[in-house]
């Protein structure tokens, strides 16, 4: 088992040498063709797919959701790749550059991160996004996902390493660990000599154990309790249309909102007319006290644990706050440092919501469904990350490098 995994690393960590120093053009030329083939063989991928979900039982409905692949999807997957290959290419750039008084001429310039781990769950579209991305940034990568998804994922990267081989690149640059068990995952996390960072994408679960276990760096991606407060000055409609979105659009997502907090000032307006429209979409109704008065039957009330959970389903909490000052404190106590809304017409309560909201992606009248790579513009993402260091919010091809000073002298020597 050791063997194995020193096996694979030593193959990323020699195509990682190669992939560095290629031409951005030679690597957009190749991430084209890999979203052409993933295109061509969207049947086999399928065929792939299915063997997966040939046995769902006991998987939840969000479970399935994130597993299943259609041509639709298969696309999109693709578009993300060109879109990846459109990208500027961050390797060489010069963040800044100086002489010093001893005439050395320093320079911070981008590199790749290296070898790049991650370990997620049942969501095939990491497969092909981490693939993407971390050969564009020069970075070779080692997939280990869920046993659930792993036809899938093998049949993805052997598509996206048929066609690196096909342009005479090193088909190590992804690797798809086949081995699924959690011994073989431990030992993964610990692949220090080999692995320059680890991340992890799927269940809060998942992430704390990798955070807490693994001796590779690591990037740490978080679940997603993701608020949406309705300010007094509110306009109602544009509020119904963004809590329903950002509910319902595809709830089994990290960037579904989970909560909802309504100044008191306008709850008995604006919950009735909410409450129907979610239960048009079939979403329960968790309520605090003020909320169920004002919902009635369509509301149960809500239990302290609620106010914490990321649900991933047809299920969304409310609470009637006093102000602005309250739904902040509460967002803060309770978020995942993830995305966070407001809906507002008052300036001054806008700039305080984004100023004091703690997360990676604060919004002003939309949606919290658009914390993602490919609508920030990045073609894909690797993850969202909730932490402070090195990167935050959704993560594209910058996130995936790091920099290196050089130096040029004439001969210097330090006194």
């Amino acid at each position: 088992m050791t063997e194995l995994l020193t096996e694979i690393g030593k193959k990323a960590q020699a195509a990682a040498q190669e992939l560095g120093q290629l031409p951005t053009a030679v690597k957009n030329q190749s991430l084209a063709a890999i979203a052409d083939a993933l295109e061509k063989k969207t049947p086999e991928i399928l065929s792939a797919n299915r063997l997966d979900l040939e046995d769902t039982t006991g998987l939840e409905d969000k479970f399935i959701d994130r597993l299943t692949l259609t041509p639709e999807r298969i696309s999109a997957i693709a578009a993300g790749v060109r879109q990846v290959a459109s990208l500027p290419d961050p390797l060489g750039n010069v963040e800044r550059g100086w002489t010093t008084q001893a005439g050395l001429k320093i320079s911070q310039e981008r590199v790749p991160l290296g070898v790049v781990g991650i370990i997620y769950e049942a969501r095939p579209n990491v497969t092909v996004d981490s693939a993407a991305l971390c050969f564009k940034a020069g970075n070779a990568v080692i997939l280990r996902g869920g046993k659930e998804a792993l036809q899938t994922n093998i049949k993805l990267a052997a598509v996206v390493r048929e066609v690196l081989a096909a342009q005479g690149l090193p088909s190590a640059a992804v690797q798809v660990i086949q081995e699924t068990s959690h011994e073989l995952a431990q030992k993964f996390m610990r692949l220090d000599q080999y692995v320059d960072v680890l991340i992890p994408r799927g269940s809060a679960r998942l992430i704390q154990t990798v955070v807490q276990n693994a001796t590779v760096p690591v990037i740490e991606t978080g679940a997603g309790n993701c608020h949406i407060y309705v300010d007094e000055t509110a306009d109602l409609q544009m509020a119904e249309r963004i809590v329903i979105n950002a509910k319902t659009q595809r709830p089994s997502v990290c960037n579904a909102a989970e909560k909802l907090l309504v100044n008191q000032a306008i709850a008995a307006e604006f919950l009735p007319q909410i409450a129907q429209s979610l239960s048009k979409h079939h979403v329960e109704i968790r309520g605090d006290e003020a909320a169920c008065q004002i919902i009635g039957e369509k509301a149960r009330p809500a239990q302290s644990d609620d106010w914490d959970t990321e649900y991933n389903d047809y299920i969304i909490a409310i609470k009637v706050v006093s102000s602005i000052d309250e739904a902040i404190a509460h967002i803060n106590q309770h978020n995942t440092k993830h995305s966070e809304s407001i809906i507002t017409k008052n300036y001054q309560h806008s700039r305080q919501f984004t100023q004091q909201i703690d997360a990676a992606c604060v919004y002003v009248n939309a949606s919290t469904r658009f914390t993602d790579g490919f609508e920030f513009g990045f073609g894909a993402e690797i993850g969202i990350s909730t932490q402070k260091l090195h990167a935050r919010g959704p993560m594209g091809l910058k996130e995936l490098t790091t920099t290196k000073y050089v130096i040029l002298g004439e001969g210097q020597i330090r006194e």
